[in-house]
């Protein structure tokens, strides 16, 4: 990779690969030259280690600062938590996104300068004691998948970006070459897919010593092409008409007119190379079976969030180590009566997304779902998972409302509900007003719902107990159902469709999808399977806008249940009863919101840059 460089004494960063480290040096960090700094071993790997850095928080990231579960339809948080660094997110769910709004992340900036640091790093990393050539050329292929990776997550959301791959423009270049304009959305796609096939082939798919866990791997490189690709080939960025006469400042279409049916072929190929590569280096869905050998789909799901890859969990594809101020977010999900911070919210629209324990949807008449009246007795299933109740296989307590009952297991795994099981507190939730869990203010669950998912049984927060977990960026079972929707938009009836939505959905502990059905309807059953599979993994918000379909989900209404109700009723006419469907809030979501806009800040700065339709 050929690079342009001109630099002198820089101000160097130096970060770890766990946290900041400090060192006693006579000269002053911002006055480290590149040779002093690459001819030493501690420098090299804290300089690589600030490469990485730019690589988003699956925890805090994905709920607060990318801010990504809650801007789509699956979480909700209170609007009295905007002033606490809440505000930007918020903002996105009310419609209020434009050039000049503020988001936490900003990659426009914040991503350009981790390439600029690799790109360095790149040019100057060399062999040193401790430090082979060996160990050169692999850190070289990391900082290149990162750097593919960076461009990846920008055009995921700005689509066309500034792009110059490999130069590090000089600190006193001329305007004509700092200020350049977009580059079409295609192009930089193809330079990600050669990239980061090429680098595949350069990186492990596993390293031997579990403390390189969350470096990049030949797998992740090869999954992150594929999911480049995947949105490529999406209504979003494929075709779609709102894009047609975005030009750059050379008049360049920024997007093709037409939509390229091939590209879904591209993107099927790119995840059958990924499934094939995974599955030969032993990564695979993560699975834990009851005593009569049967898959435990409870215990399988709920470890699946949170086993390390070291204890053979390798389903993590992409994973993150360190998650700053884990016990806080842990925290957030959970009821306030057990010392969480109670207002983190499920909505009921991710409630009845979840499929029926027959694997049917509650809108089916032969589901058996019901939205009256409560359980008489326990709900008991073959499972070793202790989250339903203080006898192990209890799934649902008799008294529970029956919208509730005979759920799939995922949605046990997901939501927490009135009359679920609190374990760590030996009793049931209380979300009726005048209970434990719950008091009329922004500390409960609005909507009458707090987030199990992702967070361990033996959380306490009260007690101050906490559990590690490792920040999961990508798993296997995007990578099986990524190839099932590419299958079946470029080769629809091949059979490998089913296979790999049936490994989701048999894992998951609900039957299999059966033949013969439609391409339209297999289309809409892997949209369904992925929402439910990935809730609250800051996944749902980008498939809406990739499929093109948020306006029908993110502009409208918002429910739950009656959060000021004080009495354990359905009656949907006594006012006070909280098991009755309540408007929640407004969703406010506009076309243009599709695409993130080009900060205002940076037209100002560079006026070859073009602003993103209806901006």
């Amino acid at each position: 990779m050929k690079t342009i460089y001109k630099i002198g004494i820089i101000a160097a960063v130096i970060f770890s690969f766990t946290g900041c480290k400090k060192y006693l040096d006579k000269m002053p960090d911002d006055q480290l030259t590149m040779e002093m700094i690459f001819n030493d071993k501690i420098r090299t790997e804290d300089w690589l280690a600030g490469v990485y850095s730019g690589i988003p928080n699956p925890m805090w990231g994905y709920f607060k600062d990318q801010g990504y579960n809650i801007m789509g339809d699956d979480l909700t948080i209170p609007a009295e938590w905007t002033p606490f660094g809440w505000r930007n997110v918020y903002a996105y769910t009310l419609g209020d996104w434009n050039p000049i709004s503020a988001w936490n992340p900003y990659y426009w900036v914040e991503l350009p300068k981790r390439i600029r640091s690799g790109l360095i790093f790149l040019e100057n990393v060399k062999p040193l004691p401790g430090v082979s050539v060996e160990d050169v050329e692999v850190m070289k292929a990391q900082v290149r998948f990162l750097i593919a990776y960076y461009y990846s997550l920008m055009i995921e959301i700005y689509g066309p970006i500034p792009f110059k791959p490999g130069v590090i423009e000089a600190v006193d270049a001329p305007a004509s070459e700092l200020m350049i304009t977009q580059t079409p959305y295609d192009s930089i796609v193809n330079w990600i897919d050669t990239e980061l096939k090429d680098v595949s082939g350069k990186l492990p798919a596993v390293y031997p010593d579990q403390h390189d866990w969350g470096k990049a791997t030949s797998v992740m490189a090869l999954a992150i092409r594929a999911k480049t690709l995947l949105f490529a080939a999406s209504p979003l960025f494929n075709g779609n008409p709102d894009f047609r006469n975005w030009k750059n400042a050379h008049g360049t279409n920024l997007f093709q007119a037409n939509a390229d049916p091939s590209k879904w072929a591209r993107a099927a190929a790119a995840y059958k190379e990924l499934i094939d590569a995974a599955e030969a280096a032993d990564y695979g869905l993560y699975y834990e079976y009851n005593a009569d050998g049967s898959i435990d789909p409870f215990m399988s799901y709920y470890n699946m969030s949170l086993k390390k890859f070291s204890e053979g969990n390798r389903e993590i594809i992409f994973g993150r180590p360190d998650q700053p101020d884990l016990n806080g977010w842990q925290a957030h999900h959970l009821p306030i009566g057990i010392g969480g911070n109670g207002g983190m919210g499920v909505t009921q629209e991710l409630v009845d997304a979840f499929y029926m324990e027959n694997g049917l949807p509650i809108t089916d008449p032969n589901s058996g779902y019901s939205e009256s009246g409560f359980s008489t007795a326990n709900e008991v299933r073959n499972t070793r998972w202790p989250g339903g109740g203080p006898e192990v296989g209890t799934v649902t307590m008799g008294g529970t409302y029956n919208m509730y009952v005979n759920r799939e297991p995922r949605f046990y795994v997901s939501v927490i509900f009135d009359n679920a099981w609190l374990g760590v507190d030996d009793r049931n939730v209380e979300f009726v007003q005048g209970g434990r869990d719950t008091r009329l203010s922004f500390d409960a669950p609005q909507n009458g719902y707090n987030v199990r998912k992702a967070v361990s049984l033996d959380v306490f927060p009260r007690e101050n107990r906490w559990v590690y977990q490792p920040g999961i960026l990508y798993r296997m079972a995007d990578a099986y159902l990524g190839y099932a929707e590419a299958l079946n938009e470029s080769d629809p009836g091949n059979p490998e469709i089913l296979e790999n939505i049936n490994l989701i959905r048999e894992r998951a502990g609900i039957p299999p999808l059966e033949q013969g059905l439609s391409q339209s309807a297999i289309r809409k059953a892997i949209q369904r399977e992925r929402r439910i599979e990935f809730n609250a993994e800051g996944v749902r918000i980008h498939d809406l806008r990739r499929w093109k379909i948020a306006d029908q989900y993110l502009n409208g209404q918002l429910w739950g249940m009656n959060f000021t109700g004080n009495v354990r009723s359905d009656d949907p006419n006594n006012p006070n009863a909280f098991f009755k469907r309540t408007f929640y809030k407004n969703r406010v979501f506009t076309n243009k919101m599709y695409l993130w806009p080009v900060p205002q800040a940076q037209i100002d700065i560079n006026p070859n840059l073009v602003q993103a339709p209806g901006y």
